[in-house]
């Protein structure tokens, strides 16, 4: 089953773009919506020195393998299964475990960098940019990073301000200009998202008729 539609999800960190796509499929139908995260893209740092891994910089574009993700998501947009990489946050290496992805009539590529590969963007048919405060999108991660990933507030302090800020205005801000629709406040907007939402049901709804009608 080639799919319907397919959507990009790109903002900031801790923006709520993880949110906004499950919101998404709870209103749609987890039947109908496969997320792919671009996060299971990261380079695999197996070769690197703890030392090295901690001080990568992984909010540039060349911290993620867009081959695999391009060659995924292509495959998926045919309608023939892909198999994306579990990555490890906290040994920054994949775990030689891979997650099945089936196609579905939705599908969502979300990650922090998405808008801003061509190759992405061309499977794209809606394009979407999650916006939220930074003060807020820290805070986050912050809670996120200590508690998922064992981390100091110390070491995600430091990564913010040395890497997450500055490839942030560099590379994330600028991909804005690419998206069709503007998501503030993230997965709190339940305005915006139903909206979204129903125009997906829609276009599902549409579907359903011309294969009665076939």
């Amino acid at each position: 089953m080639k799919p319907l539609s397919v959507i990009g999800i790109a903002g900031g960190t801790c923006s709520g773009k993880t949110l906004v796509a499950k919101r998404i499929v709870e209103k749609v139908g987890e039947e109908n919506v496969l997320i792919c995260n671009q996060d299971n893209y990261y380079r695999d740092l197996g070769d690197f020195s703890p030392a090295e891994r901690a001080n990568w910089n992984f909010d540039h574009p060349n911290a993620f393998d867009h081959q695999l993700l391009v060659e995924n998501m292509t495959s998926l947009s045919k309608g023939t299964p892909a198999d994306e990489p579990i990555y490890s946050f906290i040994d920054h290496t994949r775990t030689g475990k891979f997650r099945h992805l089936l196609p579905k009539p939705i599908m969502i590529i979300e990650g922090i960098l998405v808008l801003g590969d061509p190759d992405l963007r061309k499977l794209m048919d809606i394009k979407i940019f999650v916006d939220e405060e930074s003060d807020i999108r820290l805070a986050r991660r912050l809670r996120r990073d200590e508690v998922e990933r064992g981390r100091t507030s110390e070491s995600v302090l430091d990564q913010y301000l040395d890497t997450v800020r500055p490839m942030h205005q560099k590379y994330v801000t600028p991909t804005k200009e690419f998206a069709d629709i503007i998501i503030p406040r993230g997965g709190e907007n339940l305005n915006a998202i139903s909206i979204f939402a129903n125009h997906l049901r829609m276009i599902l709804e549409n579907r359903a008729d011309v294969e009665v009608g076939q």
